[in-house]
């Protein structure tokens, strides 16, 4: 694979996913300071493997709808400058007898080099989006992922996938085994479980085998899951959205049930159906019901990500640009990518990360406060971002970092947690937070707590990098008396804006820990030059 020479400007790679139910283009700049924007995502619906899997061939109008959306996503991807196309094409082609005749078509037509890739390539680049997008810890997951023409099932934790496999189950290839074009009306109970019987046939020698893996958890990806997801909150919640993103099989086999009682037309108009999905819905469902029964899964998490998403983690894994990849949580990559994507300055926001990072730990060991890891961690991101509004405007950029954090797409991060983030960046300057602020009212008491005390220990970190020039080597609380907190501060240089900063904050400091705080200023001496 072709990647960024040294010293290059912007680089744009589309990258194209070829599927049997929808064609799908992710368009990415890589930017030179090693971070990289998302220019535009697409997907189109094309069905490629309709009315293939009994013939093993793709359907001349089949090839034409595909044709057509892939040369119109070339076309929409050279209007960004694009430079690279990385294009795979999944089960429906590499089934077909007739797969050369596409591949033909893609090349002449739409400029477009597809690579046909295996059931078992397949899975990985799933693994990679998923995984690199999610916090596994040290857990071990089951991934699951139901597309038109195989199901992909993977075991894997936060470093690597221990198992892949692809089973030849779709949502368009099952139906297509028991549903004729003219089979439009509800489907009976037989017949459903006749769709069942066959799944467990085809997946008896692989569920020993994930059992024994021992996984802690289930996530689902694709269409297929995020869809009945979708439906199980809309029908039986009533939430307009996903919630929590998870699908238990309880609520599934409601849906189901709900499902096979009407028609196609009428399942179109089920509450949080897609209706492109109405008619190929049961058969996906078919398989992640016997799938969830016969590893005894209670729950699944849903996600978006997917194969697209593994295509830009390889090759990112891939380019000499983007050393640190591999070494990064998912969640410490979303934030490092942020701050870089809108050009932070990194050597202050290191620097206010160290500091303030120093005044977490020793105000714990002081039993200033009783935060653990997930609130250092917090704090940590929430540092590194907290100036990121100035990519707006300098001035209010600390309403401006609230916002961009807020609707930031940060992975691995839930939706409080993005919130608590944002208030701490929001609150690094000016006014203090208040529990009636407007940011503040969708956190709990607790919670609003938290972003008071954190957004302290920001504040004075940012006051001690005030000049930007990392004179404040050290900070630490080294003594609690009854009325008083003491702060030492190692510094080297003239560092007295950073002490006027730090006495503007004494107020504010008194009101959060109802103590006095007293700075105890100790010299570095400058190393001399070499």
């Amino acid at each position: 694979m072709t990647t960024t020479p040294a010293g290059a400007q912007d680089h744009i790679v589309a990258f194209i996913d070829i599927g049997t139910n929808s064609v799908r283009l992710l368009v990415v700049r890589f930017n030179p300071n090693h971070s990289f924007s998302t220019l535009t995502k697409k997907k189109q619906q094309v069905r490629l493997g309709e009315g293939e899997f009994e013939n093993e061939e793709l359907l001349p109008e089949a090839i034409d709808r595909a044709v057509v959306v892939c040369k119109t996503f070339v076309d929409l991807a050279r209007t960004f400058g694009c430079e690279e196309f990385v294009a795979v094409a999944t089960s429906a082609t590499r089934e077909a007898a007739n797969q050369n005749e596409l591949l033909s078509r893609l090349r002449r037509e739409a400029h477009l080099d597809v690579r046909v890739i295996s059931g078992r390539e397949e899975a990985r680049l799933i693994y990679l989006g998923v995984a690199s997008g999610i916090t596994l810890s040290e857990r071990q997951a089951l991934f699951i992922d139901i597309g038109g023409g195989s199901t992909e099932l993977i075991v894997g934790n936060k470093q690597e996938y221990l198992y892949l496999e692809s089973l030849k189950l779709g949502s368009i290839r099952l139906t297509n085994q028991y549903f004729p074009p003219s089979d439009t009306g509800p489907v009976s109970h037989d017949r459903y479980k006749k769709l069942q019987h066959h799944v467990r046939n085809q997946i008896v020698h692989v569920v020993q085998k994930i059992k024994s893996e021992k996984t802690d958890s289930a996530i689902g990806s694709s269409g297929t899951i995020i869809n009945l997801a979708a439906i199980a909150n809309r029908t039986l919640h009533q939430n307009s959205g996903l919630s929590n993103g998870t699908l238990t099989h309880r609520d599934l086999k409601k849906v189901i049930e709900m499902l096979c009682a009407l028609p196609v037309t009428q399942r179109r108009n089920v509450p949080g159906m897609n209706p492109e999905r109405a008619d190929i819905i049961i058969a996906g469902a078919a398989i992640i019901d016997t799938l969830m029964k016969d590893l005894g899964l209670a729950s699944i998490t849903t996600t978006t990500r997917g194969l697209q998403d593994g295509l830009l983690a390889d090759y990112l894994s891939r380019m000499d640009e983007f050393p640190l990849f591999g070494e990064l949580s998912p969640r410490q990559h979303s934030v490092l990518q942020l701050g870089r994507s809108c050009g932070i300055n990194e050597a202050h926001a290191r620097t206010v990360t160290m500091l303030a990072l120093g005044l977490f730990d020793s105000a714990k060991k002081q039993k200033l406060h009783a935060f653990g890891e997930r609130e250092r961690e917090l704090l940590e991101s929430a540092t590194f971002l907290h100036d990121i509004g100035s990519f707006i405007s300098y001035t209010n950029h600390h309403a401006h970092s609230y916002y961009i954090i807020s609707n930031a797409e940060l992975l691995g991060f839930d939706d409080k947690e993005i919130a608590i983030m944002a208030n701490i960046a929001r609150f690094h300057r000016k006014k203090m937070p208040r529990k009636n602020r407007p940011e503040m009212l969708d956190l709990e008491p607790a919670e609003r707590g938290m972003v008071r005390i954190l957004s302290m220990f920001l504040r004075l970190a940012e006051s001690l990098d005030r000049s930007h020039a990392a004179l404040v080597q050290r900070v630490r609380f080294i003594r609690v008396e009854k009325e008083a907190v003491h702060l030492e501060v190692v510094a080297r240089g003239n560092c007295q804006l950073e002490l006027w900063g730090v006495e503007g904050e004494r107020t504010a400091f008194f009101k959060i820990f109802s103590k006095h705080l007293v700075l105890e200023l100790r010299r570095k001496e400058l190393e001399p030059a070499v």
